[in-house]
Parts: C-alpha cells; sequence; structure tokens
C-alpha cells in the first residue's frame, strides 16, 4: 500500500446497558475527501467502526502480534485505502485481504470485509456534521468468509445481503460465525 496519507487512530469505547460490547471507531479517514465519483450522492468524508463482544482483548490490540489484534489492523487499513490509491468507500464495497484472499489472522476464518451502513443504532448516529457544515458519514465493517467475497463477486452485491440477512450479520463481529453463503 502507498505511504500513509492520513493518520489513523482507533478508539475503543467500552460496553453500556443499551451496547453491551465494545466498539471501535476510527478517527482520521475523513481529514482528506475520498475521491467519490460524481452522483453517488454520499459525503467524500467518512469513519469506519466495528463492534467486538465485550471479552475481546483489546488491550492487547496496539500489538501488532497479538492473537486477537487484527480488527484493529483491518480497521486501520481500510481507512487508509481511498487516499493511498485515490479511491472512495462507501456502502456494499468489499475487501479481500490480499490476491488470493487469505485470512487475517491465524485464529481466524475471515479473509476480507464487506462495508455497510450501521444496523445496531439509530439513524442520526450515523453521521457526524461538522460545524463548517461537512458530514462525515459513520460506516460500519464487517468481516466476511471467503465464501461471502465469493458469493458477492459471482452473484452481486443483493445475494451478499439476503447471505448477510439470512444469518442475522451485523457490525458486531461473532468470531464464531460460519459462512452464509
Amino acid at each position: 500500500m502507498a505511504g500513509h496519507l492520513v493518520t489513523v487512530h482507533v478508539y475503543v469505547v467500552g460496553p453500556t446497558d443499551e451496547r453491551p460490547y465494545l466498539t471501535l471507531i476510527t478517527s482520521g479517514m475523513s481529514e482528506l475527501a475520498m475521491t467519490v465519483p460524481e452522483g453517488h450522492g454520499i459525503s467524500p468524508y467518512a469513519e469506519l467502526m466495528l463492534c467486538l463482544p465485550s471479552d475481546w482483548p483489546v488491550q492487547d490490540a496496539g500489538l501488532p502480534d497479538a492473537p486477537m489484534a487484527w480488527p484493529v489492523g483491518v480497521l486501520k487499513e481500510a481507512a487508509r485505502l481511498p487516499h493511498a490509491y485515490g479511491t472512495w468507500l462507501g456502502p456494499w464495497h468489499s475487501i479481500p485481504n490480499g490476491d488470493p484472499a487469505t485470512p487475517y489472522a491465524p485464529e481466524t476464518a475471515f479473509s476480507g470485509l464487506v462495508v455497510t451502513p450501521m444496523i445496531n443504532v439509530q439513524p442520526e448516529a450515523r453521521v457526524i456534521e461538522v460545524g463548517d457544515g461537512t458530514t462525515i458519514s459513520l460506516l460500519a465493517v464487517v468481516p466476511l468468509h471467503q465464501a461471502e467475497l465469493e458469493l458477492k463477486l459471482t452473484q452481486g452485491t443483493n445475494a451478499l445481503i439476503a447471505a448477510l440477512d439470512r444469518g442475522r450479520v451485523t457490525e458486531l463481529l461473532d468470531p464464531a460465525r460460519p459462512s452464509f453463503a
């Protein structure tokens, strides 16, 4: 990947009674506008989030070789991608982990991701309005199995959406979830 054009941090929001899981949120992706083509009607500014079970060992997340640190790395890499390649990320864009896609870590079968609207929040929590009138979209990252990546490529986005809906997949990562492709 090209040099880092933005500095991306990942913040951890602890569990609450309403949201009994950890929420990881990027900060820095929206420092620069993404290159969104005309006619897409989305903000060129975005940040990403992913939720983890409340017992996920986030204290090790800053250590690149920690066994369960891969979600932090996934968020940082995805947040830098549009700036490194002069492109954009929006709902239903998918990103494989390499070519061919390989699992993010030895302890997971997930080998790619899809960017989705956040599901477990109220609609007003999906955007941030900045004082200068800029709108920052908050988008979820959902890790995918290889078969789910292939489903999207061979049968399209609607087939992937239907499969994820069947499995009731949201931005809350279930590390043991099976593929729904």
